[in-house]
């Protein structure tokens, strides 16, 4: 009876999405929001590229790993004995092993030096085992590497480095040997995450899961970010059933309010709902620039003194042109644009006067600095 009742309802939701009109602000669920359980993993491993023509390093750790690496070949080197690998590179690897990966498939991986090599281009990477958080091995690297950048050093010290030599890619170059137990077809439910938590959002996504199933609280909104939906506990029809889901369509809430600055480089990112009280605004630079330039004072030949330096200070006050600027109540984003670049601001004249409105109140939104 719960089957039947799950193919009707399945039937009824495709019948909905293939007759809804969605409007312009849409987007489907699959990009608003990611399943709870079904994630990436992060994977890490540490190795040797050779082959390197010249580029590698001398460290203790480098040689160390060398010399594991020849005893796990059954070579032994003896006692005091320092081989020169100008050829070989200690790297560490990382990769994503992404969810519902199966043993036998393959992933990319990039290989970073962690040494002193001065470039990794041309050089193969030996057999290195990726751990989890875990500590298990769930994947094993090797190949031959792609590095975008190299580099070119002269006798006299001068050098040429274009991109970043000392980091490459393997396409397909880790074979997964471990897969990583799933919880998604157990329970009686699947939660969704949004990416952007909005109390808002999570409503209407519920809405529109409910009402696209024929009504009901199938769809139950647990906080800001998480909408919990009831789901059948067969693994096929669980995947038919959320295949239909991700497809509907949903309107986001507006976001809130915010100004983003980021001090370092200058960017100012203003949102559309950023409003503005009535406010005077007069910006200006003062700019004092002082020159010290010693002179030295000497006395006469037959005089009984001494040469001595003599500080002078020549300091120079430039007072740029300022202007001032008025806004009406609920100045729009657009015309606070229109007005920075009618009096001719920078960037950081910019920071300055969101600040100043910021503080005196005049500001309606959030003011960010990264």
């Amino acid at each position: 009876m719960k089957k039947l009742n799950f193919i009707n309802q399945s039937l009824l939701l495709l019948a909905l999405c293939l007759c809804c009109v969605t409007s312009a602000n849409a987007q489907r669920i699959k990009d608003l929001a990611s399943v709870k359980g079904v994630r990436s993993n992060q994977l890490v491993g540490y190795g040797l590229v050779v082959g390197l023509p010249g580029t590698g390093e001398q460290s203790p750790f480098t040689d160390q790993s060398f010399m594991t690496m020849l005893k796990n070949f059954g070579i032994s080197m003896p006692a005091g004995i320092k081989p020169k690998i100008k050829n070989v590179a200690a790297v560490a690897i990382h990769a994503d092993l992404h969810a519902f990966a199966k043993s036998g498939q393959n992933i990319d991986i990039t290989v970073s030096s962690i040494g002193s090599a001065k470039s990794l281009r041309g050089g193969t990477l030996l057999r290195t085992f990726l751990k989890g958080l875990d500590g298990n091995v769930y994947a094993v690297a090797q190949g031959s590497m792609m590095v975008s950048g190299f580099s070119a050093e002269g006798a006299d010290g001068s050098k040429v480095i274009q991109n970043t030599p000392t980091v490459g890619r393997i396409p397909n170059g880790a074979t997964v040997e471990r897969e990583i137990p799933s919880a998604f077809g157990q329970g009686d439910y699947i939660t969704f995450n949004l990416h952007n938590p909005d109390f808002s959002t999570a409503q209407a996504f519920a809405q529109e899961i409910n009402r696209a199933l024929g009504g009901g609280d199938v769809a139950k909104v647990l906080d800001a970010a998480s909408i919990q939906v009831s789901a059948p506990r067969d693994v096929s029809q669980r995947v038919y059933f959320l295949a239909q889901l991700e497809n509907l369509n949903v309107n986001p809430a507006t976001a809130a309010a915010k100004i983003i600055v980021n001090s370092r480089t200058g960017t100012i990112i203003i949102g559309q709902q950023v409003r503005l009280k009535p406010a005077a605004i007069t910006h200006g630079s003062l700019t004092v620039t002082i020159a010290e330039t010693p002179v030295i004072s000497q006395p006469n030949a037959l005089a009984d003194g001494e040469t001595v330096a003599v500080a002078n200070s020549l300091v120079d006050v430039n007072q740029a042109d300022s202007r001032m600027f008025a806004f009406q109540p609920g100045t729009t984003l657009d015309e606070l644009v229109q007005a920075v670049n009618l009096v001719g601001a920078s960037p950081s004249d910019l920071m300055a006067i969101l600040e100043a409105l910021k503080q005196a109140g005049s500001l309606h939104g959030e003011l960010v600095v990264i």
